[in-house]
């Protein structure tokens, strides 16, 4: 089994940034795709970037800009680096790996429990 867990939210004031950190552990024998998506209250969840395990990375037009995702593939870790916040950030962010695990030898998909960022003044 693979747990992805994540940390780094919390309550910032408008303009101040944070990093968010995403860490599998279990049985990963390979991870793929990394991303996050965020689901604000009475939204439907989107996603604000993902990265390949060449690194290379996509953000929607309205993700890009602030946000920045980067991969540690030795430490099994997404990150994602977010400045300049505004209220309408808020939101639960939760990380997505496409793992493979020595368990299934298949490919999974895998989320994290979700991590509250609050941007108020």
């Amino acid at each position: 089994q693979v747990q992805l867990v994540e940390s780094g939210g919390g309550l910032v004031q408008p303009g101040e940034s944070l990093r968010l950190s995403c860490a599998a552990s279990g049985q990963v024998v390979a991870i793929h795709t990394m991303a996050w998506y965020r689901q604000a209250p009475g939204k439907q969840r989107e996603l604000v970037a993902r990265i390949g395990h060449d690194e290379s990375s996509y953000y929607p037009d309205s993700m890009k800009g602030r946000f920045t995702i980067s991969r540690d593939n030795a430490k099994n870790t997404v990150y994602l680096q977010m400045n300049n916040l505004k209220p309408e950030d808020t939101a639960v962010y939760s990380c997505f790996m496409n793992v493979k695990t020595s368990s299934s030898g298949f490919w999974d998909s895998e989320w994290g429990q979700g991590t509250q960022v609050t941007v108020s003044s």
